[in-house]
């Protein structure tokens, strides 16, 4: 079974009228997930926070968490590695 690779999503319109994203200011407010840990699709597996809202990140497959590539009070921009499931 390959290797699957979770990025950050590119940001919602919403997020690019209110200005928050264009800023760089999106950040992990908590990471719900570690190696080891089984997710199903749609599992919140982190939260992130735009200084205005939090939203729920989901897993787009099932698997085992490998290897969590961000941590709380991280900067995310899209396209970036956030972690990997087997």
């Amino acid at each position: 079974m390959p290797l699957k690779e979770i990025h950050m999503p590119r940001f919602p319109e919403c997020w690019e009228s209110c200005g928050s994203c264009k800023q760089g200011t999106v950040t992990v407010l908590e990471v719900l997930v570690a190696p080891g840990d089984r997710v199903a699709p749609d599992d919140t597996i982190l939260v992130l926070e735009t200084g205005k809202v939090a939203l729920d990140i989901p897993s787009p497959w099932a698997g085992t968490v490998q290897e969590v590539r961000v941590a709380e009070g991280d900067s995310v921009s899209e396209g970036a590695l956030l972690m990997t499931l087997l």
